[in-house]
């Protein structure tokens, strides 16, 4: 679910296209834009507070065999939920599929997050002090 939502849309229209499986589906809850609080904590383990709102897509879908997929993700992008929910669905139903699924997406996550490693490298700033001659002993 972690690399459906951070995953470009263009991957997950890929993965659902060239899937081989039948493709019978009712939509539950098609996708929808609402609202979620984000709570955060200080340092990571202080007092939980609501930092503040905000906005997603989620949609549920039903295999013909009964099977539920979710799909939750930031932003309003419709067409990125659906998607999420139909592959979650899928991958419940034959686990299989996520060694033809997953490897790919995992490889293009890393390589993004590669990219904006490198850029934001290479805005780093570095300081330093100089010693000044009157603070010598």
């Amino acid at each position: 679910m972690s690399i459906f939502s951070q995953i470009d849309v263009y991957a997950l229209i890929y993965a659902w296209d060239n899937l081989e499986t039948d493709r019978d589906y009712a939509w539950l809850r098609p996708a929808e834009t609402g609202n979620v609080m984000v709570r955060g904590r200080m340092g990571g383990s202080g007092a939980a507070f609501n930092m503040g709102e905000m906005t997603i897509t989620r949609a549920t879908v039903r295999l013909e065999d009964g099977t539920i997929g979710f799909g939750y993700v930031a932003g309003r992008a419709h067409q990125k939920a659906e998607l999420a929910a139909l592959l979650d669905a899928v991958l419940q139903r034959d686990p299989s599929l996520a060694q033809q699924i997953l490897p790919p997406m995992q490889a293009a996550l890393a390589n993004m997050q590669d990219k904006k490693s490198r850029k934001s490298a290479a805005t780093k700033v570095e300081f330093f002090t100089v010693v000044r001659g009157e603070n010598q002993k």
